[in-house]
């Protein structure tokens, strides 16, 4: 229930009680047809969206009465015991009272890529996926009491108003008070001339009706469905109708960038190695990951070193692994050992260079080893200052035949590989076609800053702008902040609450700001945004936060709902544009022979007849027009449905209109009765109107099919009205001549001439 809903009720209740029961019919026809497009449109997209979800957690493993048993875990309780192992989700928020080299991916939660040592003491957080070990809980939160529940709590707030929400509703008003104003002027000019009460009252009551587009809510409904339904073939579900539009007018894009920008899959993009054979043996026997098939299990960097050295094809069959030194954050190194029959035990290390180094003794260079020397340091402290300065994770690999000395001491020094979480193939393209589009796209990230740069800088959303941290972030009040909103490109180590706050700095600046993102961290933001966008790999969180749900989880079709959404936005301003210039060409040429004191053109029958065909196909082709050709090449539009210049060549319009209706009808009076002037001027006005839609059509380079097809039914329907008997009764109407249909396309044209004119004039 909007303001022009709640008028066209009205308006249906007035015209039932004059009389006017088709108008009334077609008014609440306009009205069901809006809910129930509206209706079945958003409840389609909310199936699609229930096919993508998948549950947080179904099951959990717990221990209850001395017995392992599966439940729900919506029957989970604080204090239950929860049994946990590799491959399935933290059904709750659990303490850990046992830990067996357990390693969880919370990055649903904190943004963060790499697995996470937990011990026992340490919280495992609901929805975080068990990489590898196994560990036991004890429930400390659920539901909403948990770190995503409070996260789901902003979630579930009210939603505010879309843009084009709020621009329809300034328009549903505007009209609504000339359409006032003007049945008053009109109701009482005419009864000043002398016409009967209730001839008066429903000539104003017709106009007011005429006034008042109540093809608006239908056509806006049609073109958003059908722009939701194209989105959909783009891999883009829409949930909200309305939101289909938001994308056309946004004018920043905070983008996630793990998963959404990058692959979320670590990758070894860089190495340097002394002896690679030996690297890559070590490289996949100290390893926790496992590759079965088209299935990976266990820690994102042992995965992406695992695959790397896939190709190297190891045989590992006649080795056994005996002990196991796990990776943790104080210490980062793994070391593991292992038998084999006819060989000594050997101990194989990785981690971070600095700490290997600084445990070996000697460098494996293709077989021969060499003590280390201050030479080799450095080409190794160059080789690794260039690989992080790319942002990448630097692991070492080293090994020794185990002897008298602790497991990690005394070890050869083998290679080094770089890993990161590249950017996808078509985010560099997506990124400048939001630039060029006028779109600024910011990068927010719990990442490192570094790491964060290095993304930005290659994607080119890092040129001249700032990177800043949380930390930093924090340090600033509101209005320090608010002074350098604009000019941060990249944000780097940020929390949840935080991205909160940067959407609605951004919004206060008067940006639409859509934020992008799959994690339950980046839940908050997305349903503060202007229009939330959520990839479907996301969790349940971030598709019950979002508008909009990117199913190819790729950047670049946002870049097409972009584009869909400002042609969806230009077809809604040609039908308004269409529709309002219709109105106020009716109203000035009542309002100009009342003025006049000339009888008036149009009978309230033909008054309805013009509101009903020009709401019709004119009106409803308009809105399938397809993209113009600089869409993507122009600013967003964040103003009003009809700005001012619109407005004015409106206006412009409808004085044109008028006049050449009121000329023309005064030179029937003069020259045959009024029901053939009256015919002549309705039919003017009918043929103007068609004009009119042509003038409003897209420079595209698709067909105008659609229009051309909807124009010639409308004059179609407007023929058989003037010449069918039966139906000139209905409408008061007679046949006309030749010489009176080239007038009346003559005087019509003048229209087309006139938009040239305007468009050149005003810009």
């Amino acid at each position: 229930m909007d303001v022009l809903i709640a008028l066209l009720i009205i308006a249906a209740i007035a015209a039932y009680a004059i009389g006017d029961v088709i108008d009334a019919g077609v008014i609440i026809l306009a009205i069901l047809l809006n809910v129930i497009m509206g209706f079945i449109q958003e409840y389609r997209s909310q199936k699609a969206v229930e096919m993508l979800k998948t549950l947080i957690t179904k099951h959990a493993i717990v221990k209850r009465d001395g017995e392992i048993k599966t439940i729900d875990s919506e029957e989970l309780t604080i204090g239950d015991i929860v049994l946990l192992e590799e491959g399935i989700k933290v059904p709750a928020d659990l303490i850990l009272i046992e830990s067996n080299n357990l390693i969880v991916d919370e990055s649903s939660l904190t943004g963060e890529s790499e697995g996470v040592n937990k011990n026992i003491g340490d919280e495992a957080h609901m929805d975080s996926n068990i990489l590898s070990g196994n560990a036991v809980g004890v429930v400390s939160n659920i539901g909403m009491s948990t770190s995503i529940g409070r996260i789901a709590e902003v979630v579930q707030q009210e939603s505010s108003e879309t843009p084009l929400q709020k621009k329809v509703d300034r328009l549903g008003k505007s009209l609504s008070a000339i359409a006032i104003i003007v049945c008053i002027v009109v109701f009482f000019l005419e009864l000043f001339k002398g016409v009967p009460l209730v001839q008066t009252f429903m000539t104003a009551v017709s106009l007011a009706v005429a006034a008042i587009p109540e093809g608006l809510p239908a056509v806006l409904t049609l073109t958003l469905a059908l722009g939701m339904q194209q989105m959909a073939k783009s891999n883009a579900i829409v949930k909200r109708l309305l939101s289909v539009e938001t994308l056309g007018s946004c004018t920043v894009i905070c983008s996630d960038k793990t998963g959404t920008l990058t692959e979320n899959k670590m990758t070894v993009t860089d190495s340097f190695y002394y002896n690679e054979e030996k690297t890559a043996f070590i490289g996949t026997l100290c390893n926790n990951a496992l590759i079965k098939e088209n299935e990976t299990i266990g820690n994102s960097t042992d995965i992406a070193i695992l695959k790397h050295f896939q190709d190297k094809k190891i045989k590992t069959e006649r080795y056994d692994r005996v002990n196991e030194i796990p990776l943790d954050r104080s210490r980062k190194i793994m070391t593991t050992e292992y038998t084999c029959s006819d060989e000594n035990n050997i101990i194989l290390s990785k981690g971070a260079p600095e700490i290997i180094i600084s445990k070996c003794k000697y460098i494996d260079n293709n077989g021969s080893t060499k003590i280390i020397t201050p030479e080799i340091k450095e080409t190794l402290s160059k080789k690794i200052n260039e690989m992080t300065g790319n942002a990448l994770r630097v692991i070492g690999f080293a090994y020794k035949i185990k002897d008298e000395n602790p497991d990690e001491e005394n070890l050869t020094f083998t290679g080094l590989v770089g890993i990161i979480d590249p950017a996808k193939k078509s985010a560099e393209k997506a990124v400048k076609d939001c630039k060029k589009a006028g779109i600024k796209v910011v990068m927010i990230t719990g990442d490192h800053k570094k790491t964060a740069t290095a993304i930005a800088k290659n994607l080119k959303i890092l040129t001249t702008g700032k990177v800043i941290t949380g930390e930093e972030l924090d340090s600033m009040n509101d209005e320090e902040y608010s002074k350098i909103v604009e000019d941060i490109q990249v944000y780097a180590r940020v929390k949840p609450t935080q991205k909160m706050r940067i959407v609605e700095t951004l919004k206060n600046k008067g940006n639409i700001v859509s934020m992008t993102g799959d994690g339950v961290n980046d839940a908050p933001a997305l349903k503060k945004a202007s229009i939330g966008v959520s990839m479907g790999n996301g969790t349940d969180v971030a598709h019950e936060a979002s508008d909009m749900i990117i199913e190819d989880n790729d950047f670049a079709t946002i870049v097409k709902a972009i584009k869909e959404g400002r042609k969806i936005y230009d077809n809604i301003k040609r039908f308004v544009k269409f529709q309002v210039s219709t109105n106020v060409g009716a109203i000035l040429t009542i309002i100009g022979t009342s003025i006049l004191s000339l009888p008036l053109p149009f009978n309230p029958a033909q008054l309805l007849w013009i509101n009903i065909v020009m709401d019709g196909p004119p009106a409803q082709t308009l809105g399938l027009e397809g993209a113009e050709k600089d869409i993507m090449e122009r600013k967003p539009e964040t103003g009003d449905i009809l700005n001012r210049n619109v407005l004015l060549k409106i206006f412009i319009s409808g004085i044109v209109m008028a006049i050449g209706t009121i000329g023309v009808f005064i030179h029937e009076l003069n020259t045959s009765n009024d029901t053939k002037a009256m015919t002549v001027a309705f039919t003017l006005f009918v043929v103007y109107q068609l004009f009119n839609a042509y003038n409003c059509k897209a420079n595209s380079e698709s067909s105008s099919k659609y229009l051309y097809l909807g124009i010639s039914l409308s004059l179609i329907l407007q023929i058989l009205i003037i010449y069918i008997p039966q139906l000139q009764i209905i409408f008061k109407t007679t046949s006309i001549g030749l010489i009176d249909w080239i007038i009346i396309i003559i005087v019509a044209f003048t229209i087309i001439i006139t938009e040239k004119v305007m468009n050149k004039v005003i810009q």
